[in-house]
């Protein structure tokens, strides 16, 4: 008589196929979303130092990685914005001729079919780093909003599929939803970054957007690392405001919030697999310590796992482009 339980679930395990057949999460280009970012001028393609893989280009340049993304089959890409110029009040984020609305109208001219969504968010255009007004050393939460709701509708006006608040500003969800809606633009979805927390893991990609704070930091803006049922709270707020996806940013980090999100809201949850999340892998990769891809693929897969609907990665296309063998 067997010791062994009539059950072996290692029968499941033994060939690939049928380890494919038993595969409870998925994971495929469409759910994968590739940050971008533009500059101005043309022919410029400059690699950010602290994420290999992933430059600074004008827009002629990101039109040819918006190509390869769309041929590889990823769900969109996310601009950011790197202006010739700052002030201030993040003038040219909401300028009608701003690098990200020309970039859009270009890839919206020569990519109909790509879905482009767009960050809304001052820090990449201000002369001080911070995400709004400041005064007096802090960002002006109600002086901020009326600028967010006008980068939105001219990202909107210039093409763009989704808009993406990234801010944390109270009450800008709403805002931008008016604003669109009054606009003719009642059709444009809003993803908002609705938990988004002061994490450690943003700093490649304020090498990226040149968006590091001149001083200070922006935890009275981003959420306590600590908090989950604030994140449940921030998601509901927005949903109730209009927006139509809710974002959680880190991910790796906040799988957990991820999973509660999700579970809690039922509304559709885009995780942000954020610079220093991916920068970690490609270091440990480029030392040897880590198989790199499969490193990445089993990050990706977990965030997919703990609920997200769709992961915004810098390793989009290289995973991608793995799945074409």
């Amino acid at each position: 008589m067997s010791i062994f339980p009539a059950y072996r679930p290692r029968r499941l395990r033994r060939t690939e196929p049928i380890r494919a057949l038993v595969r409870e999460t998925e994971l495929s280009p469409g759910d994968l979303i590739l940050p971008l970012f533009v500059a101005p001028g043309s022919g410029v393609r400059r690699a950010v130092a602290s994420m290999p893989g992933v430059d600074q280009t004008s827009a002629d340049e990101l039109l040819r990685d918006a190509e390869e993304a769309l041929s590889l089959g990823l769900g969109g890409v996310l601009l950011f914005g790197i202006p010739e110029h700052k002030d201030e009040s993040g003038s040219e984020g909401y300028a009608d001729a701003g690098v990200v609305q020309d970039a859009v109208r270009r890839l919206k001219r020569e990519l109909p079919e790509l879905t482009v969504a767009t960050d809304v968010c001052l820090c990449e255009y201000t002369s001080h780093g911070h995400c709004g007004i400041v005064v007096d050393g802090d960002v002006d939460n109600d002086a901020t909003v009326p600028l967010l709701a006008r980068m939105a509708v001219s990202h909107a006006a210039a093409g763009a599929d989704i808009v993406a608040p990234s801010d944390m500003m109270d009450g800008r969800v709403g805002a931008i939803r008016s604003a669109l809606d009054q606009a003719g633009f009642s059709r444009t979805p809003i993803m908002a970054y609705s938990a988004k927390y002061a994490s450690a893991f943003y700093g490649p990609f304020r090498d990226a957007a040149d968006s590091a704070p001149a001083f200070g930091d922006r935890r009275t803006a981003q959420m306590d690392p600590a908090n989950v049922e604030e994140a449940l709270r921030e998601a509901r707020l927005d949903i109730a405001e209009g927006a139509d996806i809710v974002m959680v940013k880190p991910a790796l980090a906040y799988l957990d919030v991820i999973h509660r999100v999700k579970r809690e809201t039922g509304y559709p949850v885009c995780a942000y697999h954020v610079s220093g999340e991916y920068a970690m892998i490609e270091a440990a990769a480029a030392n040897g310590w880590i198989d790199g891809p499969r490193a990445h693929e089993e990050a990706l897969v977990s965030i997919r796992r703990a609920g997200a609907d769709m992961i915004i990665s810098y390793y989009a296309r290289q995973l991608a482009r793995s799945r074409r063998g």
